[in-house]
């Protein structure tokens, strides 16, 4: 099959709709990523076993099983115990929960990297925990951990293909579309590839950006 140029420009803008999905899937579940990441970790902390246990074998369970079984969990069976999403709700939602496991070990790394002294300090002014915890260790954990949280939103870019599994038309779905439709194969999927990859470029570039404004903090 020759490649067909005027095809592969007319199937741009659905491919390109599809990719928004994909982004929008991407951007919602990594804020809850970090978000639900930092929660997991701290509680993973707790002084606690009622707490700090419930939490790691529940991280460790989510870790241990793939991103493919818990989309269907969540889209197929919790409708059977009346909890029911949109498709994009429950891949944001899912994706979001799968590397919050992963994030909150990122973030749990750099808290323990802080230098003890931060917290004996911290201890000796008899601050209060809350600002602890927001003024002294976050501010020194955060920036170290930077690269780790950025390579995780590249990861979880690369796997919103996996959305097709609970009909989200993002770019991958919309290029098997078109491939039944035409039974064309090499435009829909090779476009479809060039806008990952170059996204994903993109994304590693700004990431630098920031990784090079965290550390310039941190010096």
């Amino acid at each position: 099959m020759s490649w067909d140029w005027q095809y592969a420009w007319d199937i741009v803008p659905d491919l390109w709709d599809g990719m928004l999905v994909a982004l929008q899937a991407t951007l919602y579940g990594y804020v809850l990523a970090l978000v639900l990441g930092l929660g997991l970790a701290l509680l993973r902390r707790s002084p606690s076993r009622w707490v700090s246990l419930p939490v790691a074998l529940i991280s460790e369970l989510i870790r241990s099983t793939p991103l493919l079984v818990q989309l269907f969990f969540m889209f197929y069976v919790l409708p059977t115990i009346g909890i029911t999403w949109e498709p994009l709700t429950v891949g944001a939602l899912t994706l979001g929960i799968h590397y919050a496991t992963y994030t909150s070990e990122v973030y749990r790394s750099g808290i323990e990297g802080v230098p003890v002294g931060q917290w004996e300090a911290a201890t000796a002014l008899n601050l209060p925990r809350r600002r602890v915890w927001t003024s002294v260790i976050l501010p020194q954990a955060v920036p170290r951990v930077v690269p780790a949280l950025g390579n995780y939103l590249i990861s979880m870019f690369k796997d919103t293909p996996q959305l097709i599994a609970i009909t989200v038309v993002e770019v991958f779905s919309t290029a098997r579309e078109l491939n039944t439709e035409t039974f064309r194969t090499l435009e829909p999927f090779t476009v479809a590839g060039v806008f990952y990859l170059v996204i994903a470029l993109v994304m590693s570039g700004l990431l630098r950006l920031v990784e090079r404004r965290f550390g310039r903090v941190r010096g």
